[in-house]
């Protein structure tokens, strides 16, 4: 097969494919004819390709898709003009800690932010794929650990936990906050906003790394500077 025809097979199959698509399963395509080095120069050909197109061929954790450019949203938005419920910021600041300082317990969020987490805040996040329990602390009552999953990273179109966003400005933080609300947007996140009542004084605080911080002897460093 020549690579016109080899990247037509390609196109075709993510264009079609309902899920990002991993090398392994691309290779099924050509009966593994073709190595995984090949397939991603055809790949990165086929990027090239659309790059002037409103649809854009991206890498994610879970493998390749076709999906549309950011700035088409705002055209794309008209057709369905009813948003879905936006997530609380309590829930932004959970789904934050946890991507940031995986793998994390319940007690170690509730350090961090200073409040009690509020319980439905994670489920709603493993409802939501985003969230897995990859374990337990072995201490008293062997806490859950909780990581982000590959759905976590396939929804803000990231291939790697690399790739976010490093939190050392307050705007890039204000910016990491809003886009992980406009990707729960744009994901049609059907759940519900949470009340919060727990979390309350969560737009006033400071979120800083305790856990660290105490077993170093140093003074705490902000995590997220939430202030309004």
């Amino acid at each position: 097969m020549n690579t016109v025809d080899a990247k037509r097979v390609l196109e075709t199959a993510l264009i079609c494919a309902p899920q990002p698509l991993p090398l392994r399963e691309l290779r099924m395509l050509f009966d593994d004819a073709l190595g995984s080095d090949t397939l991603k120069a055809l790949l990165q050909d086929l990027q090239h390709e659309w790059a002037q197109r409103g649809v854009e061929l991206v890498q994610v954790a879970s493998g390749w898709r076709f999906q549309s450019r950011p700035e088409m949203r705002v055209y794309l938005d008209r057709l369905h003009p009813e948003k879905p419920p936006r997530y609380s910021r309590a829930t932004l600041e959970t789904l934050a800690i946890i991507a940031y300082r995986q793998p994390v317990t319940r007690g170690d969020i509730e350090d961090i932010r200073g409040v009690t987490v509020n319980s439905l805040i994670i489920k709603q996040l493993e409802d939501r794929g985003w969230v897995e329990v990859i374990g337990h602390r072995e201490t008293v009552g062997r806490p859950a650990l909780l990581a982000t999953t590959r759905q976590f990273l396939d929804d803000l179109g990231l291939s790697s936990l690399d790739q976010l966003p490093a939190l050392e400005e307050p705007s890039v933080q204000e910016r990491l906050m809003a886009s992980l609300s406009e990707k729960a947007d744009s994901a049609q996140a059907e759940l519900p906003e949470l009340a919060d009542t727990a979390d309350a004084p969560a737009a006033q605080e400071v979120i800083t790394l305790s856990e660290d911080s105490a077993s170093s002897g140093q003074p705490a460093e902000p995590l997220l500077d939430l202030k309004p």
